[in-house]
């Protein structure tokens, strides 16, 4: 049998039907990567000029309020817009377009300009949980696809360092969301039970790429990641949305996102980068047994606070591929881990 830790394999995602190249011996080699220098992170807790912080005037000319929890707003730069009712799908050839529409919103997790997700305390992180909730209820109610996400860091797009995020709604199934929808459809109907939810028992039962768990939440770094210290976020009974969790579920979400985002910031010492977003149901009015909620999380460092992985030449012609296996990674996370 082959020894999964000193030499090359491939990996299967089951979640989205793709491999991925794992290259374990890679991480002898001599290469010592990107060095780059990081600008002090000596933010105040308000900032006249950022458009995010409250009572600041945005650049639309909106004034925030001065909100002391979270607060949501429509975006003054949409990636999408209202659908037009006149648009029309057109085919020219091998040439296609389909019209798209849509609504984004930004969603400050705090009134506080300094702070990160990681940094706040679980009453603070559980209002943002139910901000998350309340915006797949209100905005699903319109739309068939509401992606929740967060990008921290400016190396992963954050334009503007105050704690937040964004959703970006649509009335079609994204590209990876309609390959994951298929993938637990084609596992539902073949085993009558949730690909998630089963994956998170024999996880659990293996322990090597837990990170950390509580009674309602498993946080691992899957089998299949591509991202060196990638988490992938599950409850541990079926759940197809997060205004399905209940206050219990909630509250105990809060807690290990605090403590895996923790865990992030204290492997390089640094306000770890990523990009992370919440997959849940369709909010098309229909049941989806097959689904079953989780959240990604896509942070970009791989060695230190200042080398992180591209994902270049093999990898952007042929297929993905990691140096450092997930169980090492799930170690060296694990013992990051904060104490709360």
């Amino acid at each position: 049998m082959i020894d999964l830790s000193d030499n090359p394999h491939r990996r299967y995602n089951p979640l989205l039907d793709e491999w991925v190249l794992v290259s374990p011996h890679r991480t002898k080699r001599p290469w010592l990567g990107q060095v780059e220098t990081l600008p002090p992170d000596n933010r105040p807790s308000f900032d006249t000029k950022c458009y995010l912080c409250p009572g600041n005037t945005r650049a639309n000319g909106e004034v925030n309020p001065n909100y002391e929890t979270t607060y949501v707003f429509e975006n003054d730069f949409a990636a999408l817009l209202p659908p037009d009712p006149n648009a029309e799908t057109t085919t020219d050839g091998l040439l296609q377009t389909q019209p798209v529409g849509g609504e984004c919103r930004v969603l400050c997790f705090s009134p506080r300009h300094d702070l990160t997700l990681a940094q706040m305390e679980p009453s603070a992180i559980r209002e943002v949980v139910n901000m998350w909730a309340d915006q797949v209820t209100e905005v699903g109610a319109r739309l068939k696809w509401v992606q929740i996400f967060e990008n921290k860091g400016a190396s992963m797009g954050a334009s503007n360092p105050h704690p937040h995020g964004q959703v970006w709604a649509c009335d079609y199934l994204p590209t990876e969301v309609a390959k994951e929808d298929a993938c637990q459809k084609s596992y539902f109907d073949h085993h009558q039970s949730s690909m998630l939810v089963d994956l998170v028992k024999q996880e659990v039962d293996k322990a090597e790429r837990v990170v950390d768990q509580n009674e309602h939440w498993v946080l691992l770094v899957p089998f299949w990641a591509i991202w060196p210290f990638e988490y992938l976020l599950v409850p541990k009974r079926p759940v197809q949305r997060l205004p399905d969790l209940n206050d219990v579920e909630r509250n105990a979400l809060a807690s290990i996102l605090k403590s895996g985002l923790g865990a992030y910031d204290n492997l390089f010492q640094t306000a770890f980068p990523y990009s992370m977003g919440w997959h849940g149901a369709p909010t098309d009015g229909k049941e989806h047994p097959h689904w079953q909620l989780h959240a990604h999380f896509y942070p970009p460092l791989l060695r230190s606070a200042t080398v992180r992985k591209f994902m270049v030449g093999f990898e952007l012609l042929g297929e993905a591929q990691r140096d450092l296996t997930p169980e090492g990674s799930a170690a060296r996370l694990r013992d990051c881990l904060p104490t709360l």
